[in-house]
């Protein structure tokens, strides 16, 4: 739940900008017709986060969102928020409302996303924001670095994802996404409705339950190292098939090995990797550096 006061600043400014908004609200109720001129700002926070905490991203529409793991007991965040609109005075408008708020506990990081894409956070705060102004294109990505040992919550919208070096639970959902995921470990829940997922295992076993990787349409790579142990179940539900690249891999079960259904055990097995997608290809193959 969005604590009070991890959003006060941007209530009290939001407050502050629909004097002027009300003002010219009924002037300017067309979308704008002419070239939309850019402006990026940068923000940078650090935060203390103990080994074994959780962060929590609600990201913007589109952007990107690059997160890593380091040997800190700290989150640092850099972030690049890109606004759009028709002059410097919308820029100065959409720019209170299109931004992001940390909410700060002990040990739960999160980081929250506000703007004119959120209906119920304009009721809230900017009801008579100028009309024009609303769904004009924004921007945010996120450069984050955090303890390896987290547990993360992602919500993303449309833009690429990289993720490496983290090893607690993950559930990572997003609209569309080319999501690059280096992981080792953990129970991790992944999906994403279209695009590419190329997750890369560059260990000789998982260390955890086990992950689910869920797509709708595109493409999925896995890469495993050759001497890699793990169960995989894959299934492609319509259209596509799976390509399989990894020597070592067995049916677990009869013939459990078809072009878009696959029961099997690669080494000495172990926890389970699932992977289901709609419309597309599934690629297990074996990696050459790890």
């Amino acid at each position: 739940m969005l604590r009070v006061h991890a959003v006060k600043s941007l209530i009290v400014c939001a407050t502050s900008l629909l004097l002027f908004s009300t003002a010219i609200a009924q002037k300017e109720n067309k979308q704008p017709t002419g070239p939309l001129i850019t402006r990026t700002t940068t923000r940078h926070e650090n935060y203390r986060l103990p080994f074994g905490g959780t962060v929590t991203v609600v990201g913007a529409p589109a952007g990107s969102l690059t997160i890593e793991a380091w040997q800190k007991s700290e989150i640092d965040i850099t972030a690049s928020i890109e606004l759009q609109g028709p002059n410097a005075a919308a820029l100065d408008q959409l720019a209170v409302l299109n931004t992001f708020a940390v909410d700060v506990d002990v040990d739960h990081i999160r980081i929250l996303t506000t703007g004119t894409h959120d209906r119920e956070f304009m009721k809230r705060v900017a009801k008579n924001f100028p009309k024009n102004l609303i769904g004009l294109p924004w921007k945010l990505n996120l450069q984050i670095k955090l303890p390896a040992l987290t547990d993360l919550e992602i919500d993303a919208g449309v833009g690429p994802i990289n993720l490496s070096g983290v090893e607690g639970t993950l559930r990572l959902n997003a609209l569309k996404s080319d999501a690059n995921l280096s992981l080792t470990g953990g129970l991790a829940a992944v999906l994403i409705q279209e695009g590419s997922i190329n997750l890369n295992i560059p260990g000789h076993s998982w260390h955890g339950l086990g992950a689910e990787i869920r797509m709708a349409a595109g493409t999925v790579n896995v890469g495993f190292a050759p001497d890699f142990s793990i169960d995989v179940d894959a299934d492609v539900l319509r259209a596509g098939e799976i390509q399989i690249g990894l020597p070592n891999l067995k049916p677990r079960e009869g013939a459990s090995i078809a072009k878009n259904s696959v029961r099997a055990r690669n080494g000495n097995g172990g926890a389970t990797l699932s992977l289901t997608l709609g419309d597309g290809i599934i690629r297990l193959r074996q990696l050459e550096k790890f």
